[in-house]
């Protein structure tokens, strides 16, 4: 997921890690094999500098071949001139034509990892002390793992949807520069009718470990912020370091950085926000639960925005965020500086505008010598957010009463960013689902990244029952 990094807004609950001597839970044959699914795919290195997607479909389509689907209803599919960059497709046409179909939908590209910095191989699963650890473990190789086996342990066994099942693979999604395809994209521009459905189940979800294990909330992203990043540059003629000047393009551009820190944008709350404040704030006995209960039943209570505000999570859920990420200036040692840039990475909430935040940004710096520009990176459509259906949350709910009995449903809002955008661009809502959840120390994106055993394994069996239910009609 192409997130910062995959901040789900239920961080803004108490975080409690899995107790150091939680052990894996007794294997099961169908655990064993889903356990070697998942090592394959986790152990085959799938980043954009030198790994390859297209043998991880290769793999994921054989193993479904294996328990009987056709050619006919795979379709790998590798863009032209990126032979990297491939992907998988699975069509299971159910049995009632008049139900939309539903797409389960997982990257299986990975971000990058050096091993001089990770305690252990980045990508060779190993298993300790209760948990996986390596790349793709948690972001997004479980769920791409959980969703193959899914439909590979129902076509084995007979099973007979009513509603047809779509698996989608794709690579691509963690990439942030011009360089990097993104599948999703690709595929919605280039084959959209792979993708069409009525619905569709992605990452994003999930929630955090609760202090006696198990998930906290089972959170269903909803919505999610847009991304878009600008450039800061001011220009100069420069000239000898020996004969300093007033105006330095460095010195003006430290001005400017300095004025967006300063930005902060307005409380801005949809029905997924205001929802999850209601419903999260109610689990909190503190004064922090108490503001977010206010603040949902009142968007204008300055008072209560302004304690949220205190807590970076919480400030991310209420507006629009702008941050400096990058920075370059000059061009000698002993030369004036006659360029200098800045990138700054803005994240913008449902109902607002990648014009609008630009704007926003001009007007706070108040210089004509500092131009905002748009940066060179591919970026992806705005965010469209999907209604809170009740066809959607309902089995949510019903199966995770089964697995998790008395754990609530919240829907969530996130302030990265999932190829959800992509699919709103063909009409097909998505959410992100519950079911995986993780401790406040997963390194996703980071260092060491692992996935507890428990929720591994326990999301596993929710997300399979879940599945199910959809497809059942």
């Amino acid at each position: 997921m192409k997130r910062a990094p995959a901040l789900l807004i239920t961080a803004a609950l108490a975080v409690q890690s899995l107790p150091a001597a939680a052990q894996t839970p007794p294997a099961r044959p169908d655990r064993v094999a889903f356990r070697e699914l998942y090592r394959e795919l986790v152990e085959t290195n799938t980043t954009s500098s030198v790994g390859n997607c297209t043998t991880a479909a290769e793999q994921i389509a054989t193993r479904l071949r294996a328990a009987g689907f056709s050619d006919k209803e795979l379709v790998l599919y590798v863009p032209p001139g990126r032979a990297r960059d491939g992907g998988l497709v699975a069509t299971w046409v159910g049995s009632d034509a008049k139900l939309p179909a539903m797409l389960l939908l997982a990257h299986i590209d990975v971000v990058e990892a050096k091993r001089e910095d990770w305690v252990r191989e980045p990508f060779k699963l190993i298993e300790e002390g209760g948990f996986f650890y390596a790349r793709g473990t948690s972001d997004d190789k479980a769920q791409a793992a959980i969703f193959s086996d899914s439909l590979i342990r129902l076509r084995a066994a007979g099973y007979k949807p009513r509603r047809t099942i779509k698996l989608a693979l794709t690579c691509g999604e963690e990439g942030s520069n011009p360089n990097v395809l993104n599948g999703a994209r690709w595929l919605v521009e280039n084959r959209p009718e792979l993708l069409k459905a009525g619905f569709a189940l992605n990452e994003g979800g999930g929630g955090r470990t609760a202090p006696g294990g198990g998930p906290e909330t089972l959170g269903v992203q909803v919505s999610q912020k847009s991304p878009r990043n600008y450039i800061l540059e001011v220009t100069n003629p420069g000239g000898h370091s020996s004969v300093p000047l007033p105006d330095n393009a460095i010195y003006r551009l430290a001005a400017a950085i300095l004025k967006v820190g300063a930005v902060q944008f307005p409380v801005h709350l949809n029905p997924v926000s205001q929802a999850y404040l209601a419903k999260a704030g109610a689990l909190r006995k503190d004064a922090v639960g108490t503001a977010m209960r206010t603040l949902a039943a009142n968007p204008t209570d300055a008072d209560a925005a302004r304690a949220l505000s205190a807590d970076p999570a919480m400030n991310a859920l209420l507006r629009t965020t702008c941050v400096a990420t990058l920075l370059d200036g000059g061009h000698a040692a002993n030369a004036l500086p006659q360029r200098a840039t800045a990138g700054i990475n803005c994240r913008i909430v449902p109902g607002e505008t990648p014009d609008e935040t630009r704007a926003t940004i001009a007007a706070a710096i108040a210089d004509p010598q500092v131009k905002v520009l748009p940066s060179k990176i591919q970026e992806r459509p705005v965010a469209v957010t999907p209604p809170l259906d009740p066809a959607i949350l309902k089995p949510i709910e019903t199966v995770g009463a089964k697995h998790f009995p008395g754990i609530p449903v919240i829907p969530t809002q996130s302030t990265g960013a999932t190829d959800a955008t992509y699919l709103s661009q063909i009409g097909v809502p998505t959410y992100g689902i519950p079911g995986l959840w993780n401790d406040g120390s997963s390194g996703t994106h980071g260092l060491n990244e692992r996935m507890s055993a428990d929720a591994l394994y326990r999301g596993r069996d929710y997300i399979h029952d879940l599945i199910q239910a959809y497809a059942a009609g």
